[in-house]
């Protein structure tokens, strides 16, 4: 199990380091609230990593997978919320004189509220249903108790995934401590919602392999 788990940690690892809407949201979560600030989004993936392989240990994955009209309804909805959490961002203001620059942690509503918008971002992305359905079993031994294993590959992937979510907030905090120009959060929020609104257009266009 130990060297399973090693190769399942470098699977992982090379999945969840690669940019995707998540790791996004935390380099935005760090420009704008600091790497404090930025804690709940990762805590908000970490927690949605732990439901889509609960799903799919409960079988429900498989079933979204296989049903054309759920994979449908889940990825539309995924589309939907990426395309709003985009015209969030593309319409930020600038903030007040004498405030531009100043990380402050997250007061509780927005804590919560950003735990939500990771969480949500990443359960409504029918790719990662289709992941870990792909992945998981290849490392389930079925000569040993499943629930054992499904919850030690399941702490695996969220350890590494939280870590790489805090580098990714850590770099975005760093650039909001060394901001020199006023304006420059509310430009890195646009360009977070255009990139945000391409990957909304890229699961759009993204057809299912069933």
């Amino acid at each position: 199990m130990s060297n399973s788990l090693a190769l399942f940690a470098a699977a992982a690892l090379m999945t969840v380091a690669s940019p995707g809407p998540t790791s996004l949201l935390a380099l935005n979560n760090g420009t704008r609230h600091g790497l404090r600030g930025a804690l709940p989004g990762v805590v908000g993936a970490a927690l949605s990593d732990l439901a889509l392989i609960v799903a799919v240990a409960l079988g429900l994955g498989a079933v979204v997978a296989t049903t054309p009209w759920a994979l449908a309804a889940l990825r539309w909805a995924g589309v939907g919320y990426l395309a709003w959490l985009s015209w969030q961002l593309l319409r930020t203001h600038p903030p007040a004189a004498g405030t531009a620059g100043t990380a402050t942690a997250a007061p509780p509503a927005r804590g919560r509220h950003v735990l939500a918008r990771s969480f949500l971002v990443a359960v409504g992305n029918p790719k990662g249903y289709l992941f870990f359905l792909a992945l998981l079993p290849t490392f389930i031994d079925p000569q040993a108790p499943a629930l054992r294993q499904y919850a030690s590959l399941a702490l695996v992937f969220a350890t590494i995934d939280a870590a790489v979510l805090l580098v990714y907030a850590g770099i975005g905090a760093l650039g909001l401590a060394r901001a020199a120009q006023p304006h420059a959060s509310p430009w890195f929020d646009r360009l977070s919602g255009l990139a945000l609104l391409g990957m909304a257009l890229a699961l759009a266009a993204w057809q299912p392999p069933i």
